[in-house]
């Protein structure tokens, strides 16, 4: 019996704290300014996560460039039922998502000639603005 309460008194917070760790990895981020690729993030009011830059040909900032280019990222909207909805967004221009606009504002970090961004580098500020 003693060797019972004792792997119960071990196995219990254990288990807590794991449960714990489970529960806060999967929490969307607070807000979207600063979301990586993977990443879960309330952006005033709908859940979104980015999934995949499928296009960068920003110019690089230390280049001169005849076109600014764009940026281009899959995304996943959460919906409130668990639902995912893909998306895609382009940097500057609103996307029409629920009752609302959804806008990629910036990504960073900024892309330079002699520097090979890998998916990990990548951090997005998104904003909502909903509809009336």
């Amino acid at each position: 019996m003693q060797n019972i309460v004792r792997l119960a008194a071990i196995a219990l917070p254990a288990a807590i704290a794991l449960s714990a760790c489970a529960t806060t990895a999967a929490a969307p981020l607070p807000d979207g300014s600063d979301v990586a690729l993977g990443e879960r993030a309330y952006v005033d009011g709908p859940i979104v996560q980015p999934v995949e830059v499928v296009e960068d040909s920003r110019c690089p900032m230390n280049a001169r460039c005849v076109w600014a280019g764009r940026v281009r990222v899959k995304m996943i909207w959460i919906r409130g039922n668990g639902e995912k909805q893909p998306f895609e967004v382009t940097l500057g221009e609103p996307t029409h998502l629920a009752d609302g606009q959804f806008t990629l504002e910036s990504v960073r970090p900024e892309k330079r000639t002699n520097i090979k961004l890998t998916p990990s580098d990548y951090r997005f500020s998104f904003r909502f603005a909903g509809g009336l």
